[in-house]
This record gives C-alpha cells, structure tokens and sequence, in this order.
C-alpha cells in the first residue's frame, strides 16, 4: 500500500482544470517536499477552486505544481521562483509539458532577490503561495517583505505552508484568515484589509 509521497517516487499530479490529472516531474530524494495532493486541493477549492486571471507568485516553488495548478484553474500568469538548479530544470521541463510557456515566468533566484524585482517591476498579485524549508521559519519575514513591497492586490491571498510548529504573526494590513494543519504540515491563509 503507497502510504506518502516518498514511496511513490514524489509523484504529483494537476488535480483541477484543463490540465487535470497531468502528473508533473519532481526533484529526486528527500530534499524536498512535495505539496501533497490533499492539501493542494483543499488550497485551491478554499480560494477558488476556479479563477477568471489573475496573477501568481509562487515562491520556493520545487517542482512549480502550486503555480501550474493555478494556471490549469484558470490564472493568467505565474512567477515561479526556485534558486534550486535541479528544482528549476524540472520546473522547466514541467512548464513545458503542459505547454504554458507563454504563462509562465521562471526566475533561477532566491526569495529576496526575487521579491526586489517584483517590486522594482511594480507587480501586483492576486495569489502568492509561500513554501520554504520548514526548518527555516520564513514566512513572518516574508509577510513582512511582502507587505513592504506592497506586492499584494488589495482582495489577494497569501497562502504559506509551514510546520506545524512554526509561529506566524502579521501585522496590519494583513490579517490571519485560517490556519489548517495536515499532519505536520500547517496552512496559514492571509489576508489584505
């Protein structure tokens, strides 16, 4: 019986839209960690489950699922941002099997250099969807970047995936809308006033 994504060899798969059931390459190894198909669901029927535009951002993105999920619902454009080699070869390479290169954007950077140029561009998102490294406890300094750089639509969501155990404060203009956690894996909902 397949218990998790590690014995399934990091499979995963488009849940919704014109690209469902499309399974996506992922890096090999346990170096990364795999939005699993139960949470990405219940993210994407939490906020849509389907879009008319709209703009992501999709940072520390591995595999670039959460981005080209969102694309396959509906949003116009993704940022799809990985400092990973490996990570943004698969993203490529994943982009390219669905054919939205016209869609996407890769940037081969870190999150701070990143989130410099999307304000040097002036971008605005509807959706900026957070997945560091758990052992890192990013997503405070993030919001804090984010809210900064003013890279948030006025009615957009930030979506951030954590550990369960990580501590995650905002301040005003953004609030917590909901936090859920799956297993080990906590999923924090931010909004804009």
């Amino acid at each position: 019986m397949i218990k998790n994504w590690q014995e399934r060899g990091n499979e995963v798969r488009i849940v919704a839209g014109k690209h469902r059931s499309r399974v996506l390459k992922t890096l090999d190894g346990l170096d990364t960690r795999p939005t699993s198909d139960k949470v990405k669901e219940a993210v994407f029927s939490r906020i849509g489950p389907y879009f008319e535009g709209g703009i992501i951002l999709d940072l520390f993105s591995g595999s670039g699922s959460i981005a080209l999920e969102a694309i396959s619902r509906g949003f116009e454009k993704a940022i799809i941002v990985d400092r990973s080699k490996k990570a943004i070869n698969i993203i490529r390479s994943n982009v390219n099997l669905l054919k939205e290169e016209n869609s996407c954007e890769i940037w081969p950077v870190d999150y701070k250099k990143a989130l410099s140029m999307c304000q040097k561009k002036q971008l605005k998102f509807d959706l900026i969807y957070l997945d560091p490294p758990y052992h890192l406890e990013l997503i405070n300094e993030l919001v804090i970047k984010i809210s900064e750089y003013d890279l948030l639509q006025k009615n957009g969501i930030i979506v951030s995936e954590s550990s369960d155990k990580e501590d995650i404060q905002v301040q005003s203009p953004f609030f917590i809308d909901k936090q859920l956690n799956y297993g080990t894996t906590k999923v924090t909902y931010i909004g804009k006033d």
